[in-house]
């Protein structure tokens, strides 16, 4: 997914959606005299006005902004017109703090923009904006007009129009249908005072004082608290995201399942992470949820467990080890194999020509035992300096931890950074030429992107071939709420082919060994319900397992008020056909706001 990186701590400032680079001004000689605010917003989400200069639009403030790159104010009309379609509200871009009031009854000359968080090549919306304004103040210490209500009964149940196929899929020349389309509702109140009461929070605050609830209760909800992603077409429309123009100090610490008491207020925005906003001059009181961790069931003695765990960019400067490793003793119940992500090398981010990562692999491992957990063993392969995408510098891999004392690691040498590993017969069993070994790494479809690693287990006399993936991310991907619907998720491309090579790999196995016990396992970045899974799983050599869950259970991450499912530990068909399997998704970090991961580690405990 989208990194919370330094970029992104660059912009919060993140209420920042005002930045002449990224405006879109329709230069026109044009003026226009005696125009309202819905006249500006228009019945679309394009003004009418784009470009122009407009005189005297009178609003009273509604709220003021103050901090990072956005500055300026809202302000609303207290004499709205009978137009639904059509916003009451608008910002007033001043690039300095703004010097009016909340209350001021104020007119605004200016130049009406069309403002792209992101810019142009995001494929976002657009925020209708004043700017480069001559602002005089009528009167102050007016009553602000009272906040729309946002709640189940106004969101409509259907997300988006379907984009116009003449302007490449967008939605922006549609008028709007309030009554017909989430998007079109909040877009109808864009830059407004709106208020929500009693919210349950379904993403928990973030390190940028941000957080999502849902102004629909039971709209796909789990026994957690949060709202499931099931499928591209049910989208959870209730989904609102939570900023506060207050300090960042103040903002609550809320954790999924949470609820914000009371009425949260303030205008209605639309930023670059997350689309549709609620600035809130009012929060709402935090009421805890209680939420746990979990802790998943020890195997038995005959049960092989094995785990994938995303530990987001560990690196030896990290002060998350501890937590990790109480995580994987404790919450994870010291699995036999965990397949790692994000594993980065001895210096980190330092972009010097290291790779080898046995100094995080060794600390962890000391905290495992620390911890009390068992003594592991470990294999990988370095890559090539720079060469697998992820941070700069760091040489994310993914890395076998195994529990020798419980299983046994087939080493056969020959597996490096750019040779491929194939499967050969031995005896009328299959066996890989390399363990470790990567699959095809001079592939095309790997470009910039982590090689799996693929290794050979022994345990109580069977063997047992594990795949460690971390594909292609979303980056890049256009967002929910983007002009274009459906929104274009261009990273696909790259991630079905790597899933083509790896069930091409696994079909190497099973074409030798029909009842082979294979594991594809790791972040595989997509949905359980993707073309990405549907590929991996191929004509049935491989099944994704947390399908074997309820669907209202089946989330290993939590973005922007989705739970969804990125984590996965696929199975050939001697490990499903045997239904002596038990899978769980341990979910630990993406609920929580002081999560030391953003995915939640996934468990498989079979009899091979």
């Amino acid at each position: 997914m989208p990194s919370r990186s330094s970029a992104r701590l660059a912009a919060l400032t993140v209420a920042a959606v005002c930045s002449a680079a990224s405006a879109v001004v329709l230069t026109s000689p044009a003026h226009a005299d005696s125009v309202r605010i819905h006249d500006v917003q228009g019945t679309t989400r394009i003004s009418p006005f784009a470009g122009q200069k407009v005189t005297d639009v009178p609003g009273v403030v509604t709220a003021t902004r103050t901090y990072g790159s956005s500055r300026g104010f809202w302000i609303q009309d207290p004499t709205p017109d009978d137009n639904p379609a059509t916003s009451e509200g608008v910002f007033v871009f001043t690039s300095s703090a703004p010097k009016v009031a909340v209350g001021d009854s104020v007119t605004v000359t200016g130049t009406v923009s069309e403002y792209v968080p992101g810019g142009a090549s995001s494929g976002n919306q657009s925020v209708t904006e004043i700017t480069k304004p001559t602002i005089t103040t009528v009167s102050t210490g007016n009553a602000v007009p009272a906040p729309v209500v946002i709640d189940e009964d106004s969101v409509p149940d259907t997300y988006a129009p379907q984009g116009d196929t003449a302007a490449a899929g967008s939605i922006n020349g549609l008028t709007l249908d309030p009554s017909a389309y989430a998007l079109d509702y909040y877009e109808s109140l864009e830059g407004m005072n709106v208020q929500v009461e009693d919210t349950r929070v379904v993403t928990a605050t973030d390190p940028y004082s941000e957080l999502w609830v849902t102004v629909k209760p039971w709209e796909h909800r789990n026994r957690r608290g949060g709202t499931v992603y099931g499928s591209y077409a049910s989208q959870n429309t209730g989904r609102l995201q939570i900023q506060s123009l207050g300090a960042t100090a103040d903002f609550p610490k809320a954790n999924v399942g949470d609820t914000l008491e009371g009425a949260t207020t303030g205008p209605l925005d639309f930023n670059q992470f997350g689309g549709y906003t609620l600035v809130a001059s009012k929060l709402g009181t935090l009421e805890s949820g209680g939420l746990e961790r979990e802790t998943t069931q020890k195997q038995s003695s005959r049960e092989l467990a094995v785990a994938t765990y995303n530990v987001e960019n560990l690196d030896p400067s990290d002060a998350t080890f501890d937590k990790h490793a109480a995580a994987i003793v404790n919450n994870l119940q010291s699995p036999d194999i965990v397949s790692l992500e994000e594993i980065q090398d001895n210096n980190g981010a330092k972009d010097d020509g290291t790779v080898d990562a046995s100094q995080t692999v060794n600390k962890l491992i000391d905290a495992i035992v620390a911890a009390g957990g068992p003594k592991y063993d470990w294999r990988s392969i370095n890559p090539v300096n720079d060469q697998d995408g992820g941070e700069p510098g760091g040489n994310i891999r993914q890395v076998f931890l195994f529990n020798p004392e419980r299983v046994s690691f087939v080493d056969r040498a020959g597996g490096d950074s750019t040779t491929a590993v194939g499967v050969t017969k031995v005896n009328g069993k299959a066996q890989l030429t390399a363990s470790p070994g990567r699959i095809d790494p001079a592939n095309a479809a790997w470009n910039s992107s982590r090689k799996p690693l693929a290794g050979e287990f022994v345990f109580r006399g069977k063997t047992v071939f594990v795949i460690a993936n971390h594909l292609n991310s979303k980056g890049g991907d256009q967002g929910l709420t983007a002009q274009y619907q459906p929104p274009v998720r261009s990273s696909e491309i790259q991630r079905h082919a790597q899933a083509t090579e790896v069930n091409a790999f696994v079909k190497d196995i099973l074409s030798v060994q029909k009842n082979a016990n294979v594991i594809a396992l790791g972040d595989m970045n997509d949905f359980e319900f993707s073309e990405t899974a549907k590929i991996l799983e191929g004509d049935g050599e491989l099944w994704s397992a947390i399908k074997s869950l309820p669907k209202s259970e089946r989330y290993t991450y939590d973005y922007q008020g989705n739970q969804q499912v990125l984590d996965q530990i696929l199975v050939s068909p001697a490990i499903r056909r045997g239904c002596d399997f038990e899978y769980d998704s341990v979910h630990i970090n993406s609920e929580f706001n002081d999560q030391i991961s953003d995915h939640d580690p996934q468990v498989l405990r079979f009899r091979p």
